[in-house]
């Protein structure tokens, strides 16, 4: 999802509290809390590329540890999701 399009989207939708759900990365489980308008971009950009949500966090999940100072996984995700990052 492009930024355009999220920021429509967090401007417009209802305030909502995260949602904690269960994905699994490099074979372990890990919760995540995200707010429902995040899941569903998280959701729309790993059908976009053909991909399980899970295979789609454990990218950026990787990429975030690329940093010199990594975010949570949670932070990564939103931002990720923000910047509109997709390869």
């Amino acid at each position: 999802m492009d930024p355009a399009t999220l920021a429509g989207a967090l401007l417009s939708a209802p305030l909502h509290p995260p949602v904690k759900r269960s994905v699994t990365i490099a074979g372990h489980p890990t919760s995540i809390s995200l707010e429902p308008m995040f899941w569903d971009a998280l959701e729309a950009e790993a059908a976009r590329q053909a991909l399980p949500v899970n295979a789609l966090v454990a990218r950026i999940d990787v990429e975030r540890m690329e940093a010199d100072d990594p975010p949570n996984l949670t932070s990564a995700i939103r931002q990720w999701l923000w910047r509109g990052r997709s390869d």
